[in-house]
């Protein structure tokens, strides 16, 4: 059997045609015209003749050239061909380097754009954002714990804890999709337990609920001065008491305020269910004031969305998602004091102490009713007895902004 060696290969001239030097277990040196000395490796695979190659020589050593050769025996052995699986991992290295972080992430987000409510959607894609430099251009196949924990890293030293949390946790959701399509095998996220920094314990939101407090809280909210839009969302905010997100992305064609019994009607995105607001006659003011500026629409578009709170740059968008809490930090209240979302807690502290129904008052807070049935049943039994709810607290927040009502019982108990 003939032996390859440095020195036959390195003294092999050109020659007018292209010729081989001898072959070793089927490992050969193909000499071109032009001087070039290629790797060749043939053989036999389901009765035919086959040839691979293994590139050119001196880049690949001759020891190079037989490790490739026996790792080529050793599939045949196996009942592979090398040639076949060339191929095969070709396509894949292919595929893998177009499925990147970015290009699964953004397809993982157009799958999510239906479920989810838009504010939670564009936070989503904000999240996955924020680590887009460090994993968007990756191969997901090459993605490594320790390549999520570099891109979360950032997070972690600027103090963003809560953040950093959440988008480890869509990163995950992005990996978990792909491992569903076989665009990866697994999700590195799973082995990062320990290596960050704990989340901070659960922090509910700020909200006051000493009745003198509220009052004053009322008073000072009279006194703002801002827009008149955003004005007129801190007014509404404490008698309505709806999620934040609900009430700056409130459009005009889901009130109301000129019927026998005033309304505002709207799906609720993170129960899935149609929610009604009884509006007191404070708030039909209010609303009233607003129409006469936001309740026209847009001009030469009659399709565009009606928002009684819009934006300060476009009327196609709501108002900005911090106005609410810019305002009451405008007026001197910390975000350790009161939120936006804090008089939702405001409410249902001070209406349960009044004497008013729980589920009266769950209700309103439009959380999810138990049961197959909770909701006909609550829309049912509950309507009447919280638009009685929500005049008497309007009326109860008068009381406290004049001083004149510190507590009292004027509800139902259960």
């Amino acid at each position: 059997m003939a032996t390859l060696t440095d020195t036959l290969i390195r003294s092999a001239r050109p020659a007018t045609k292209p010729h081989k030097l001898p072959r070793e277990s089927g490992l050969f040196v193909l000499v071109t015209p032009t001087g070039g000395k290629l790797w060749r490796f043939g053989y036999r695979f389901g009765g035919k003749e086959r040839l691979l190659s293994f590139g050119s020589y001196p880049a690949v050593t001759l020891r190079q050239a037989r490790e490739r050769r026996e790792q080529a025996r050793r599939l045949i052995a196996d009942g592979i061909d090398p040639s076949a699986q060339r191929k095969s991992d070709k396509a894949r290295r292919t595929l893998d380097s177009a499925n990147t972080f970015g290009t699964i992430a953004e397809a993982w987000l157009q799958l999510q754009r239906g479920s989810l409510a838009p504010i939670t959607f564009d936070k989503a894609r904000w999240m996955l954002e924020l680590v887009y430099p460090h994993l968007g251009h990756m191969a997901l196949v090459e993605i490594q714990p320790p390549d999520v924990l570099r891109a979360l890293r950032p997070l972690e030293s600027a103090g963003k804890l809560e953040t950093m949390h959440r988008v480890k946790a869509r990163i995950s959701q992005v990996f978990r999709y792909a491992v569903g399509i076989g665009a990866a095998t697994s999700d590195p996220c799973r082995d990062l337990r320990g290596a960050l920094k704990a989340k901070p314990s659960t922090r509910h939101f700020s909200a006051l609920t000493d009745p003198v407090a509220v009052g004053a809280l009322m008073r000072a909210i009279d006194g703002y001065s801002g827009t008149f839009t955003v004005r007129g969302a801190l007014r509404l905010a404490p008698l309505l008491f709806v999620r934040p997100g609900e009430l700056r992305t409130a459009q005009w064609p889901q009130f109301d305020i000129d019927g026998p019994a005033p309304s505002w009607r709207y799906h609720v995105s993170k129960t899935r269910a149609d929610h009604i607001v009884p509006l007191c006659t404070q708030a039909v003011a209010i609303l009233r004031e607003l129409r006469t500026l936001t309740g026209g629409g847009i001009h030469g578009k009659p399709d565009a969305p009606r928002y009684v709170f819009p934006g300060a740059r476009s009327r196609l968008r709501p108002m900005c998602e911090n106005a609410v809490n810019a305002a009451l930090r405008g007026l001197g209240y910390t975000g350790e004091q009161m939120t936006g979302h804090g008089f939702r807690a405001t409410a249902r502290t001070l209406l349960s102490e009044l004497g008013w129904k729980p589920d009266a008052i769950e209700r309103q807070l439009a959380h999810k009713a138990s049961g197959p049935l909770g909701a006909a049943y609550d829309r049912a039994q509950y309507l009447q007895e919280r638009r009685q709810m929500m005049q008497a607290w309007a009326d109860y927040l008068d009381g406290l902004k004049r001083g004149t009502v510190v507590q009292g019982a004027f509800g139902r108990a259960a």
